[in-house]
C-alpha cells in the first residue's frame, strides 16, 4: 500500500467533497478532459482504461466513443467516488468500475488500446512504478494520453484563493519536490523522464492554456463556496476561530471578484496534455 495516505484521503475527506460538489467539479474540468480526449482519440471497438476517474464522467464520454462494441475500465482508489461512478453509468454493459490503485493493480492479461486520465495520475508515490505497471496492462502499440496541471502560479482558481488565505492564516508546509498531490507533475521535463523511464516511447508533453470556470460558478458566492469545500481552505482554516474563518472568506470573495464575467467566475489555468506509446 505505497499510496495509503493518499487512498486514505480520497475515500474519507476529498471523496465525500466531490461527490457532493460533483456536478461543479464537472463542470470546471469537462472542457479540460474533452481536449485531452480529442488528442487521446478513442475510436470505436477500442478497449480503454480511466485512471482515477473518480465520479464517472470521463468514463461516460470515452464510453460513448467506444460504442457498444468498446470496453471501459474506470479504476479509482476512492470507493465513495465510484459508487457514484456506478449509479451515473447505469446499465452500459461496456463499463466497469474497480476499486483499486493504478501503481500495484493486478490486470492479469488483460490488455488496453488506450489509458487515459483526466488529472488522475498525480498521486502516485512512485509514479515510475505506476506507470510501469500501466505500460504493462497496455496492448503492443497502446496508446497514453493524460492531462495534468502545470504549476500553481500559472492556475489562478489555486493561486488566487491561496494568496487570500496567507493574508490571515500560515502558510501550510511546502510539499517536497515531486511529492504527490495536484501539482506534482508541474515539470513537464520530469513527467518526460517518468515515462521514458518506465517504458513509454514516442513521448510528448505538450501545454495548453487558457481559462476554467471556477467550481462550474455562476455567481461569486458559488465560487467562494466551491474553493473552501474543494482546495486547501478546509485543511488550512479547520482549527481557526470564526472570526478568521470569516475574514478569510472575504478577502478569498474579494480577490475572485476580478474574475467575475457574464459566463461566472473564470480564471487563467494551465495544463500538460501528454501522450505516448507503449515501447
Amino acid at each position: 500500500m505505497q499510496n495509503a495516505e493518499q487512498i486514505e484521503y480520497w475515500n474519507e475527506q476529498a471523496g465525500p467533497r466531490w461527490v457532493a460538489l460533483q456536478e461543479r467539479t464537472d463542470a470546471m474540468l469537462e472542457p479540460l478532459g474533452r481536449e485531452a480526449l480529442d488528442v487521446a482519440a478513442p475510436a470505436r471497438g477500442e478497449s480503454v482504461l480511466d485512471v482515477g476517474c473518480g465520479c464517472g464522467q470521463t468514463v461516460l464520454e470515452l464510453a460513448e466513443r467506444v460504442g457498444a462494441s468498446g470496453r471501459v475500465l474506470g479504476l479509482d482508489p476512492s470507493a465513495t467516488m465510484l459508487d457514484r461512478a456506478r449509479g451515473r453509468a447505469g446499465a452500459l454493459a461496456q463499463v466497469r468500475f474497480e476499486v483499486g490503485d493504478a501503481q500495484t493493480y493486478a490486470f492479469g492479461d488483460e490488455r488496453f488500446d488506450l489509458v487515459f486520465s483526466r488529472f488522475g495520475v498525480m498521486f502516485f508515490a512512485d509514479p515510475v512504478a505506476a506507470f510501469a505497471n500501466l505500460h504493462g496492462a497496455l496492448a503492443d502499440g497502446g496508446r497514453l494520453a493524460f492531462v495534468c496541471w502545470q504549476e500553481p502560479a500559472r492556475n489562478d482558481w489555486a493561486r488566487v484563493p491561496m494568496q487570500a488565505l496567507l493574508e490571515h492564516v500560515p502558510a501550510p508546509p511546502a510539499p517536497e519536490p515531486g511529492a504527490p498531490g495536484p501539482f506534482s507533475f508541474a515539470d513537464g521535463d520530469r513527467v518526460a523522464k517518468i515515462l521514458r523511464e518506465a517504458g513509454f516511447a514516442s513521448v510528448r508533453v505538450e501545454p495548453s492554456v487558457g481559462t476554467l470556470s471556477l467550481g462550474g460558478a455562476r455567481t461569486l458566492d458559488e465560487a467562494v463556496e466551491f474553493a473552501f469545500r474543494i482546495g486547501p481552505a478546509s485543511r488550512m482554516l479547520a482549527d481557526q476561530p470564526p472570526a478568521t474563518v470569516a475574514a478569510a472568506r472575504e478577502s478569498v470573495r474579494e480577490a475572485l471578484a476580478a474574475h467575475a464575467s457574464d459566463e461566472g467566475i473564470r480564471v487563467p489555468r494551465a495544463t500538460w496534455l501528454v501522450t505516448g506509446r507503449a515501447g
